[in-house]
């Protein structure tokens, strides 16, 4: 495993946002699953665990994923249009998307994917010797390392850059909270705008990151929202319509909407790719129910 050191960050330490119970496992209050993992065990994110009775995350500054990317490949086009921005990640995911892209990281455990050690002073360090003023969380889901990304956002923003957060938004509110202060930007993955299609393919549900958006939007985070239609899943355009009234009547008419076209992946390998006319169709449905700005992503 080709491993470098950064600063001396540790690979592991003590999370935060979590209860000790008397028997020893402990329950992690850092999203809506609240794990509740016995001795030795991990949560479904994979990156943290119980030892010793105490909650550590094992991916603080563990990172898997490092490129310099266009800001419109998060994507966010009405947020620094034309900037580069430093985007980084490390493993794990609450979410168990069928379909996830990103799965040999996102589904994977720390010690099954090549990292390098890089601190919050590192990431700072990074972004100047890449000419980048954006920094981006993105890749896997990094409101699970949610120590580490707010640490890196905190660094970033006294350093005088911008952070950007790539999310599923499966969080709980305390956590969000405490990150809002850092984020600039975010663009919010809403899988579908039904509890029992997140259910059944993400293996999560809808009301919390419905309550992310709100919170996201109270603290002024610039939010753009993508929404990859699915075939036979998640592309009934009823539904669709009922998500864009819900957006713009919960202050997100002038904050842009992806519609992104599927491709097979991961566990979801029979479906056939996103037909473009279902695209222009949720396009057009979204235009028609307020939403000002939405633009068609893998076409």
């Amino acid at each position: 495993m080709n491993v470098q050191t950064n600063n001396a960050v540790p690979a592991s330490r003590e999370a935060e946002y979590y209860d000790r119970m008397a028997d020893g496992t402990v329950t992690c209050r850092l999203c809506p699953h609240e794990c509740r993992i016995r001795e030795g065990g991990h949560g479904r994110c994979r990156s943290r665990a119980n030892r010793g009775g105490r909650l550590w995350t094992d991916v603080y500054g563990r990172v898997c994923a490092l490129h310099v990317d266009p800001v419109e490949k998060k994507p966010l086009l009405h947020f620094h249009p034309g900037e580069e921005c430093l985007s980084l990640a490390a493993t794990g995911c609450n979410l168990s998307c069928l379909n996830c892209q990103n799965w040999s990281i996102s589904q994977a455990a720390p010690d099954d994917a090549d990292y390098r050690l890089l601190s919050p002073d590192g990431v700072v360090q990074l972004a100047r010797n890449t000419s980048c003023r954006l920094v981006a969380y993105t890749y896997t889901e990094p409101l699970t390392y949610l120590e580490y990304t707010r640490d890196c956002a905190r660094a970033c923003r006294e350093a005088g850059m911008r952070n950007i957060l790539v999310t599923a938004g499966y969080v709980n509110e305390q956590p969000l909270r405490d990150l809002l202060p850092y984020l600039d930007a975010a663009n919010v993955d809403l899988k579908s705008f039904s509890d029992e299609i997140y259910r059944s393919v993400s293996g999560a549900r809808l009301s919390p990151v419905l309550r992310t958006l709100e919170m996201m939007g109270e603290a002024g985070v610039w939010v753009e929202i993508t929404n990859l239609l699915i075939p036979g899943v998640n592309d009934d355009m009823e539904m669709i319509r009922r998500m864009c009234l819900w957006l713009a009547g919960h202050g997100f008419a002038d904050n842009p909407l992806h519609f992104s076209r599927f491709f097979p992946r991961y566990r979801m390998r029979d479906l056939p790719p996103t037909p473009v006319d279902t695209l222009v169709q949720a396009r057009q449905t979204a235009l028609d129910c307020g939403i000002r700005y939405v633009y068609l992503g893998n076409v």
